[in-house]
């Protein structure tokens, strides 16, 4: 399929993408070529460091890349990529000086909506996702503990289950990638020293909506993250002594 076609089809595509921090001379990513369908949820995992999340920002075209292409929703402008992308960075972002709501609305105040429209819609926190097409997230559920997180991850199954949104998370969770997404890609150095690039990708579990102890414990799902945490491992760059069945943190 051309390039062209593919942008078209897809709300994110990458082709070829190069990129290396500009005081750094070894390159980061290199190589990288993904596509994610309109209203589909993609995964990234990879061992710190590698990679993803300078990924999302140049998704976001808050960065730009040194080769390849990146459409969004079939554009490449920078500020076209960014007028189509809610972005969840890590940790929780709040601004301390504003109230709540001002925080919810603060998305859509730097777009020019007046502050009455943007208290207005603030009141319903959930629509933010639907004024952009794509969400670009980055390790959302890292900062709570295991018990909240697993609530966290259920509620989040059932919301977004009949939202339009396009989802790209970045985290180091294998269930939780494998529960959020329809696709799991490892982003990974094909030898130690070389950029990382997309190296191996997986099914995820998110059109299966039983309740997340019944996914856990289903011996399908079990191999799936077995193959993906033994991949993770044999990755280049692992570090010795991470064993295959530990979470990648």
């Amino acid at each position: 399929m051309a390039i062209d076609a593919l942008a078209e089809s897809s709300a994110v595509t990458i082709t070829d993408l190069d990129y290396r921090y500009p005081e750094d001379e070894r390159g980061v990513l290199g190589g990288v070529r993904l596509s994610v369908p309109v209203g589909r949820h993609l995964a990234l995992i990879g061992r710190s460091g590698c990679g993803k999340s300078t990924l999302l920002s140049l998704i976001a075209g808050l960065r730009q890349p040194d080769a390849g292409t990146i459409c969004v929703l079939g554009r490449g402008d920078p500020a076209d990529r960014l007028a189509s992308c809610a972005i969840m960075p890590q940790g929780d972002s709040l601004l301390p000086w504003l109230n709540l709501l001002d925080n919810v609305a603060i998305s859509l105040r730097n777009r020019g909506v007046k502050r009455p429209r943007a208290r207005q819609r603030a009141a319903l926190a959930r629509a933010l996702l639907a004024d952009k097409p794509i969400l670009l997230a980055d390790e959302p559920l890292g900062a709570l503990d295991a018990i909240t997180r697993a609530e966290i991850q259920q509620w989040l199954r059932r919301t977004i289950i009949s939202s339009k949104t396009t989802l790209l998370m970045v985290t180091h969770d294998v269930d939780e990638a494998l529960l959020l997404s329809h696709k799991v890609v490892l982003l990974a150095e094909p030898e130690p020293g070389q950029p990382a690039t997309t190296r191996a990708s997986w099914p995820g579990w998110f059109d299966d909506q039983r309740p997340r102890e019944l996914l856990l414990g289903d011996p399908a799902f079990a191999e799936i993250r077995q193959e993906i945490l033994q991949s993770f491992a044999a990755s280049a760059g692992t570090r010795a002594g991470n064993s295959a069945g530990e979470q990648p943190r």
